[in-house]
């Protein structure tokens, strides 16, 4: 056991089942441990660091901003702020934008403003997907269909249903006067991997625009270039327009930072669905502060300067292509955020440990899959060498 490891073992509480791997360092798509050792990164934090580590664009936003203002109340105005709320509304459509640290807190944030919405209907309940994930707070985990991440927790938050992804007649069937929304990852990432279809998104509008509820969409991995679109549920669906969006990961390279987005439109009661959670009913100390605002207009300004949206696609496709030359057929996902299905007999986590020790580092989806979520400025070298990586863990274990 490492001097670090025996730390965390004696200090830090044990919720997440890390690997053996202290890192020190990172730059680029590649980081080292702190024995020198490097690593290709093909994890980014989690689809977090969109733009490599220690990205000279974000470095400079964190460190000018931190020298002028790093905290403001949000009783008060910042530039920064102001500025990625109108950033954000102009890349997703008309609405407006709340700011907090986290994913979970976005999500959080989404299932208050339909439950707010609804209210005056007696609208509560929300429709998400079975392999979904939406975060480790109570709600998230509530609202999150897979049963692993419940137990211990009981009772939980009342009001959610869960049905399968891409099942028209289980939405259908689950829609009641209790119901304010439908709640969905167009790609599903902790759940392996898996894609809504176009005609799916579609058809869920309609159903919402039918029932007077809200189309909701957890955008947190997906979001913000990862898939070589803005919006992800636009690979399969451009032309839709979901009532709210959440953010996080991706959004600030690093620094934390979370968001949702709240159409403005006309809720069946007359409000405005952006307005609609006025003072005094939500907020946040640290969202939204200028630090992390900055960091996040850096990182849009840098994907969008750089065009890496276009350059998310072509690496994807040229990781798919790869993994496919060499035997690898299970592959799916889209831009740069791809799953490759373990052949049976095959456990994600063992093999993630494989691939480690190859030098490579990605995350497991569920137990079968394993997802490559490389910095959106990944190079082609890097690509192949991953590639390269996969293919020799795999003659390894066979």
């Amino acid at each position: 056991m490492s001097e670090l490891a025996s730390i965390y073992e004696s200090y830090v509480i044990p919720t997440y089942g890390r690997f053996d791997l202290d890192i020190a360092r990172g730059q680029g798509s590649r980081v080292w441990d702190e024995a020198g050792q490097e690593y290709l990164d093909f994890g980014a934090g989690i689809a977090v660091c969109s733009l490599g580590h220690a990205h000279p664009a974000v470095t400079q936003a964190i460190t000018t901003q931190a020298g002028t203002l790093v905290h403001s109340s949000n009783l008060y105005r910042t530039r920064p702020q102001a500025l990625l709320a109108q950033r954000l509304v102009e890349l997703t459509g008309p609405g407006k934008i709340f700011f907090c640290n986290s994913g979970a807190e976005a999500n959080e944030g989404l299932i208050k403003l339909a439950r707010k919405a609804g209210s005056p209907r007696g609208r509560y309940e929300i429709i998400t997907f079975l392999n979904s994930f939406h975060g480790r707070t109570l709600a998230g985990i509530s609202a999150t269909g897979q049963d692993k991440v419940k137990q211990g927790f009981a009772p939980l938050l009342e009001g959610f249903v869960h049905v399968p992804l891409n099942d028209l007649e289980a939405v259908r069937q689950a829609i009641t006067p209790r119901t304010a929304a439908i709640l969905l990852e167009p790609i599903q990432g902790e759940g392996g991997i898996n894609t809504a279809t176009g005609d799916f998104l579609r058809a869920l509008r309609e159903i919402c625009d039918q029932e007077g509820i809200l189309l909701l969409f957890d955008e947190i991995q997906c979001g913000l270039g990862r898939t070589g679109t803005w919006c992800g549920w636009q690979v399969a669906a451009p032309e839709i327009t979901p009532d709210g969006v959440s953010w996080a990961k991706g959004i600030a390279n690093g620094f934390p930072l979370g968001g949702f987005w709240a159409r403005d439109i006309a809720t069946p009661d007359g409000a405005r669905l952006c307005d609609v959670l006025g003072p005094g009913s939500h907020g946040t100390t640290y969202g939204g502060n200028p630090v992390a605002c900055a960091a996040g207009l850096a990182v849009l300004e840098t994907i969008e300067k750089e065009g890496l949206l276009a350059h998310a696609i072509a690496m994807g496709k040229r990781l798919v292509a790869g993994l496919k030359a060499g035997g690898l057929d299970a592959v799916r996902g889209t831009g740069l955020m791809i799953g490759l299905v373990l052949p049976e007999g095959l456990v994600a986590r063992d093999f993630v440990i494989l691939l480690q020790a190859q030098g490579l580092l990605v995350i497991p989806a569920g137990d079968r899959v394993i997802r490559f979520l490389p910095p959106l400025n990944v190079s082609p070298e890097e690509i192949d060498e991953a590639v390269t990586k996969v293919l020799a863990a795999f003659r390894k274990e066979g």
